[in-house]
Parts: C-alpha cells; structure tokens; sequence
C-alpha cells in the first residue's frame, strides 16, 4: 500500500459517469479532473453535477454515516482487498446482505441498491487504485455532507 494519503475531498464523482476522479485545477467555467482509472483528463462544467467523496454520507436509522467511515468498515471486511462481488451484476439480495454486514442499521427505506452498487463500486475503484489510505477528516460529518443519491 502507498504511503501516501488520499485526501477524498479531491476524489469527484461526475454524475453521468462511473468511473471516478481526482480533481487537478479550476477552469473559468468549472474544474478539470482526471480519471482516477485511465488518467485521461476531462473538464467538467458548471452544470455537471460533481460531489467529493468526502461530503457523500449514507442514511442510517439513527444518523448519516460519511462515505469514508463506511469506506473503512468495507476496507475492514475486506482486508483491504477487493469485494469479491460483481457488483454491477449482483442480485439485490446480495448486495442488501453485504450492507447488513458492514453496516447493520443503514436505513433499509432512503438506501437504494443502485446505492449500495454505486459505494462498492467505488470502493473497489479505489482498492485497485491504490487509494484506500486517506486521510482523516473531522469534518467529513458536517452537517452539509451531501446524501448518498
């Protein structure tokens, strides 16, 4: 593993697109990123909509859970290694069970499989990558930390 820290609020997901980014600079009109996967670099817009991983969180019963402590808990499982699941062809029932696992109050009502599919895909974009060592943030729960879609 890199000795180096990932700081996830520069790691973007665009909506519109899977794969995730790492943000590198302004532009006048927006930001340009580079794809974390095969490293080619796109501008993106003022109308893309682009969130930090870091502000992401996940509903649960009692609270939201910021992206990087359910990042962790995953991680945790893993052993830091990649999920053994095909994700994008997963059956409900088994992406439901592994959220159980990791995290066993997530809210069964606002947490979506397209959810859950979208989380451990990323995580695994991330264990591929290199970038499951990031750095901790205190402020990852703030109050305006952008729900999971």
């Amino acid at each position: 593993m890199s000795e180096k820290k990932i700081d996830l609020k520069k790691i973007l997901s665009v909506s519109g697109h899977s794969s995730l980014f790492a943000f590198v600079g302004k532009t006048k009109n927006g930001i340009i990123a580079e794809n974390i996967n095969d490293k080619k670099r796109i501008a993106f817009g003022e109308s893309s909509k682009v969130s930090a991983l870091s502000d992401i969180s996940v509903f649960t019963n009692t609270d939201e859970l910021p992206l990087p402590v359910v990042i962790e808990k995953i991680k945790a499982k893993e052993n830091a290694a990649a999920i053994n699941i095909e994700v994008k062809k997963a059956a409900p029932e088994i992406l439901k069970k592994y959220f159980e696992e990791i995290l066993p109050d997530y809210d069964r009502s606002r947490l979506y499989v397209s959810h859950m599919k979208k989380i451990l895909d990323w995580y695994n974009q991330l264990q591929i990558n290199d970038m499951l060592d990031f750095e901790k943030d205190d402020t990852a729960e703030s109050t305006n930390a952008e729900k999971t879609e």
